[in-house]
């Protein structure tokens, strides 16, 4: 028996909550995770796991061993990365996350000159509008916007991002421009349901937050798309102030209610602790910090 895969198949099963789920994440049919698991209790002799007709628990004796395969595990994978030579040079594939929009605005730019100083690592960057989890999905680093939850991650800060308000000169010309977030009321809105509600939105008045009722003449599925049909006239909408940079300064966009918006929010590199720090996570962390910091600032 294998005894680190299995160790991973269980860890699996745990983080995923079941034996199927754990089987599609690994790619793994039903039967072979059954198998492995059971293999291992019957080597172990003891159960791992409670069954019942809906979910797996950890007995007393699998919460001991489950704890005790991460910390194993973790060091066989720093130990295949010393091997490889990620603590003395900085090469290999460097695994990234990042919001969609932040990401292609902010981070691909950036790609090109880091390759040019770091010819020997390549990246995988993947863009996403939510939390990948930095463990499940083999994430040597995420770059978050907004306030992060106590959590064992180490986190760098990278900048600061404003919300704002806004809509196009066209738009306000024929409709009026709002000076209060009551003024939103006798307008047509538009809205990203990950980002704001579609029948109210919130503002800051004095320290206080505010929130006031919309219509929204257009819900959308992203950001970008609620930023773009903004800029053609359709209504006013929310956003972060580096999705609409060039619609700003192209003089598409215009922002409005600035007085009315919350603090800015962080945005920061997280990578998870460890005893030891690959060079290429350390030379990302180096190159791409200060230069997010510079170009959020723009």
């Amino acid at each position: 028996m294998d005894r680190l895969e299995a160790m991973s198949i269980v860890l699996a099963v745990v983080e995923a909550g079941s034996l199927s789920a754990a089987g599609r994440r690994l790619r793994l049919p039903l039967a072979t995770v059954s198998r492995k698991v059971s293999d291992l209790e019957a080597h172990l002799h003891t159960k791992l796991f409670n069954r019942s007709s809906r979910k797996l628990v950890l007995t007393d004796a699998g919460s001991s061993y489950v704890a005790a395969c991460k910390r194993i595990l973790a060091d066989v994978t720093e130990a295949e990365r010393a091997a490889s030579g990620e603590y003395a040079a900085p090469t290999g594939e460097l695994v990234l996350t990042a919001p969609i929009s932040l990401g292609r605005l902010h981070v691909v730019p950036l790609l090109a000159e880091f390759f040019a100083a770091y010819p020997d690592i390549d990246v995988r960057l993947v863009l996403a509008d939510r939390v990948v989890s930095l463990i499940e999905d083999h994430i040597d680093v995420a770059l978050r916007v907004g306030t992060l939850p106590d959590s064992s991650l180490i986190a760098l800060r990278a900048g600061t991002v404003r919300r704002v308000t806004c809509a196009s000169p066209d738009y306000l010309k024929v409709h009026g421009t709002p000076h209060t977030p009551e003024d939103l009321a006798g307008h047509d809105c538009i809205s990203f349901a990950g980002f704001i509600a579609p029948d109210a939105w919130s503002f800051v008045r004095e320290d206080t937050t505010l929130t006031v009722p919309v219509h929204s003449r257009l819900v959308v599925s992203n950001v970008e798309a609620a930023c773009d049909a903004a800029r053609v006239g359709i209504g006013i909408t929310g956003a972060f102030d580096y999705h609409i940079a060039a619609a700003r300064k192209a003089g598409t966009l215009t922002t409005i209610l600035d007085e009315f918006q919350p603090p800015a929010v962080p945005v920061n590199l997280v990578y998870t602790a460890g005893r030891f720090l690959p060079l290429k996570l350390r030379a990302f962390l180096d190159f791409a910090a200060p230069r997010l910091k510079a170009r959020l600032m723009e």
